[in-house]
């Protein structure tokens, strides 16, 4: 039973992602031993398991980094509005 709620959770986590396709964001990724990433970047793609997001790095550069919806369900990553700094899924507090 709890399984059929997370997987609804990552249905709705992924559709949300949808909608913000192209969209700028920060992320913050708990990266483990105590190593967070925090960078800013766009919503670049999204897949039946993961997103990819294009981060902006130093000196004009980017990379790409993808994590799974997973990942934002247990709160190894955070999505923020880069201006007000408000969580993009407010509801999965």
């Amino acid at each position: 039973m709890e399984t059929t709620k997370q997987v609804e959770v990552v249905g709705r986590i992924r559709s949300d992602l949808e909608g913000l396709m192209g969209s700028r964001m920060r992320l913050k990724a708990n990266m483990g031993r105590s190593k967070i990433l925090e960078r800013e970047g766009v919503l670049e793609q999204t897949h039946p398991s993961l997103f990819v997001l294009k981060i902006d790095e130093k000196r004009g550069r980017t990379a790409r980094v993808s994590y799974s919806y997973v990942d934002i369900l247990t709160g190894t990553v955070e999505l923020t509005h880069p201006e007000t700094g408000e969580g993009l899924f407010p509801w999965l507090n």
